[in-house]
């Protein structure tokens, strides 16, 4: 018999039907383009029932169905927000960004950069940096779109503020340079400045999404977002790519991508770096 900390562990779990589960991960999928592994289906029955007691129904299938019949509802936000990862890092992979220098240093201006899934700012900010370093008068010359679906990651990205621990990978001198110490409230907090802020500007969205921008530019980083996606959606998403791109701009994916397969649209350049073709 299982004991009573078993039994009351059990109790806590919530127990959502397969089928809602189901039903969820087709929403999400419709919402956003994410896939939803069988092996997250613990999270996601968790997920579910949190953001059922948030809203006030009484179980996931209750909530499943508000989303359903209210599609223009901002708990669509919520919901999607709840199935997305944002690990991200200033100058993730520097070999990207050692790259970026070398090429906008042979680019006509004005040069422009979209980091499409923009998480909370790290892979932004650490491209302004590299503008900065790379090109005389970047902040006039240069111009970043940084997008993320998860509207709080963006909120934060626009916000710019990062403990210390988060800056830690950025040498003494470009972080006595870009950013802001906190003081008083905030000691161990780093802001930054508005050269690099002024250069980005930060916007919720789909990738998915019918309405793209209709800019055109030199460099698009998505690393580790294609993981996500179905082969259709992924091999979609590369096309649309390179229809606003640049001739001869280049597209940063993550280490564990390969889009070789997935397009004619681009091909590999370096290491997880494709140009357009």
């Amino acid at each position: 018999m299982p004991s009573p900390q078993y039994q009351s562990l059990m109790q806590e779990q919530p127990q959502i039907d397969l089928l809602e589960l189901e039903r969820a991960a087709r929403l999400l999928r419709q919402r956003s383009g994410i896939v939803l592994g069988t092996h997250k289906h613990e999270m996601a029955a968790r997920t579910l029932d949190r953001r059922a007691q948030r809203i006030g129904v009484a179980s996931a299938a209750d909530y499943l169905a508000f989303l359903e019949q209210n599609p223009q509802s901002t708990e669509w936000n919520a919901f999607v927000n709840a199935f997305t990862i944002n690990h991200t890092a200033f100058f993730r992979e520097k070999h990207h960004f050692e790259l970026l220098a070398d090429f906008v240093r042979g680019r006509e201006t004005p040069v422009s950069i979209w980091t499409s899934a923009a998480s909370t700012g790290e892979e932004a900010y650490s491209i302004a940096i590299t503008l900065q370093e790379s090109m005389p008068q970047a902040q006039t010359r240069c111009s970043i779109l940084a997008t993320d679906i998860d509207t709080r990651a963006i909120e934060s990205a626009r916000a710019g503020m990062y403990s210390m621990e988060r800056v830690a990978s950025i040498p003494e001198p470009l972080l006595k340079k870009y950013f802001y110490r906190g003081k008083g409230a905030r000691a161990g907090l780093v802001r930054v400045k508005p050269v690099l802020h002024d250069m980005i500007r930060f916007e919720p969205f789909n990738l998915i999404s019918p309405s793209w921008p209709t800019e055109k530019f030199d460099a698009i980083f998505c690393r580790n977002t294609m993981i996500y996606f179905d082969k259709q959606t992924q091999s979609r998403v590369l096309e649309r790519f390179a229809a606003v791109m640049k001739p001869g701009g280049l597209l940063f994916a993550g280490h564990s991508e390969n889009l070789t397969y997935l397009t004619k649209a681009f091909k590999l350049r370096g290491q997880t770096v494709y140009v357009a073709v």
